[in-house]
């Protein structure tokens, strides 16, 4: 594929976009958006110093990927879509934004040997919701409207994120990735989860252009 081309991956009925936003040799990366945006159509200037190619996810109910009826929505759907698309391209470093950051910690943990390195970022849906599950979203009339859908505006800014959850998947990361430090905090605003994954000794607090350096040399 080549820069500005889309290609579309399959999660169970779900088409992803994956949209090919510069080329580059060596390692992809792959960049996952906020809660209710899209995958930007170039390369954002803070990662022209990544040196493979550039590609960017739409997740399930935004941009050009396919909105689901019902909803259903949560991070670990979420997570999947990731896992479909890290599988797709065999290895790769993730840059998350907002809820992006939050999956992207999870795909760390959950694919160590094939995630060389995730950034977590601010953005849109970084915070997460209370101590409650979701519910009561039955009644959420769809408007006939591109996405993001908004069952996901809805029930992923209520998405429930402990502390001790996150670090699970940091602990799996530190354990079995193939790089002494795979995580990176890059977030100037840190919830209580992502507060304490940056406690963590095998965790790195760097500016984003920092972190794509440390992992680009991995």
């Amino acid at each position: 594929m080549t820069a500005g081309s889309t290609e579309y991956v399959l999660h169970n009925r779900v088409r992803l976009a994956l949209h090919h936003l510069r080329d580059g040799d060596g390692r992809p990366l792959l960049l996952l958006h906020g809660l209710g945006e899209r995958t930007p159509p170039t390369a954002p200037d803070t990662v022209a110093g990544w040196p493979g190619p550039v590609v960017g996810l739409d997740f399930t109910g935004h941009g050009d990927s396919t909105v689901p009826v019902g909803g259903g929505y949560s991070s670990e759907i979420l997570m999947a879509d990731a896992d479909a698309v890290v599988h797709h391209l065999g290895s790769c470093t993730v840059v998350g934004r907002g809820i992006g950051a939050y999956v992207a910690l999870l795909i760390a943990g959950g694919r160590p040997d094939r995630v060389i390195g995730a950034a977590l970022c601010d953005g849109p849906g970084i915070v997460g919701g209370g101590p409650g599950p979701v519910s009561g979203t039955a009644t959420l009339l769809r408007p006939a409207a591109a996405p993001p859908d908004p069952y996901a505006m809805l029930e992923l800014s209520r998405d429930v994120r402990p502390a001790d959850y996150a670090m699970t998947f940091v602990h799996l990361a530190a354990s079995r990735s193939t790089v002494s430090t795979p995580i990176a905090v890059c977030a100037v605003w840190r919830p209580p989860w992502l507060a304490a994954v940056a406690d963590h000794p095998a965790v790195a607090d760097l500016t984003l252009p920092d972190a794509l350096e440390l992992f680009a040399s991995a």
